[in-house]
């Protein structure tokens, strides 16, 4: 049975997809069999391992609601052992229509039990919220990966972020527990992202992945190459960084 890994952080721009696209596709080439759930509306997920969103006819929203199985919505992308589940326009609107759903939490958990035994892991590529979508990606979850910018606003909303997730592990998912955090968009030669990292410490005690994923521009080119990072440039520090991230989760195997 698939790990599930919800990839969250309620504030955007923090390298929140670019983590869940390369987090997916390393695993992938370390013969894990993965499948990237894109459950953001804005489809950045799917763009970015090169599966236009524009041109799918059925993708995420319509497996939640029940319309078509999941196996149904579910794609190949060009790295082998990783498939996507793309998100479409329609995925905008979910959060209004689950609200009159039964189970409207568990909606993404019901519907991933079709293909949970199909893969080794199950990534979420949450959106940018703290909405509907989001509490039924960490309902859905066994971890919780929290991508964290190395600035100091990126730490403003953490404490609601934990207070969501505690409140999913409490009435929702009492199996869910926080994998870490990692840190994203670091520059060593920037003082205050020393300063930051040693202020999540109060916030993660000991879940601070040691592979810091710096600041790239290669990263920053590759999704819209339609390309993870290891497909566009494998010898770039970013990609450097997300195969240490990638051994780093894989030697967690045995206590997830």
């Amino acid at each position: 049975m698939a790990y599930i890994i919800a990839v969250v952080n309620q504030k955007g721009g923090v390298g929140k997809t670019t983590t869940a696209v390369n987090l997916g596709s390393y695993l992938a080439s370390k013969g894990r069999f993965v499948l990237l759930v894109d459950l953001d509306p804005q489809a950045n997920a799917s763009s970015g391992l090169g599966v236009d969103h524009r041109a799918v006819e059925n993708g995420v929203y319509e497996a939640i609601i029940g319309a078509k199985s999941f196996r149904d919505v579910v794609v190949p992308t060009s790295v082998d052992g990783l498939r996507v589940a793309p998100a479409t326009a329609s995925l905008a609107g979910a959060a209004l229509e689950l609200a009159d759903m039964e189970r409207r939490e568990y909606r993404l958990a019901d519907a991933l039990l079709e293909v949970r035994n199909d893969y080794d892991y199950v990534i979420i590529d949450c959106p940018p919220s703290l909405s509907l979508l989001t509490v039924n990606g960490l309902a859905a979850s066994d971890r919780v990966l929290i991508p964290v910018q190395a600035e100091y606003y990126a730490l403003e909303g953490l404490s609601q972020l934990l207070e969501t997730i505690s409140l999913v592990k409490n009435s929702l998912r009492p199996e869910l527990e926080i994998m870490g955090a990692v840190i994203t968009m670091f520059d060593g030669r920037n003082k205050l992202s020393a300063d930051v990292l040693a202020e999540l410490q109060k916030f993660f005690p000991n879940r601070i992945f040691r592979s810091v994923i710096p600041r790239n521009v290669r990263l920053a080119e590759a999704p819209s190459f339609g390309k993870p990072i290891a497909q566009y440039d494998g010898w770039s520090k970013g990609a450097r960084a997300y195969e240490s991230l990638t051994q780093e989760i894989i030697a967690l195997e045995t206590t997830l």
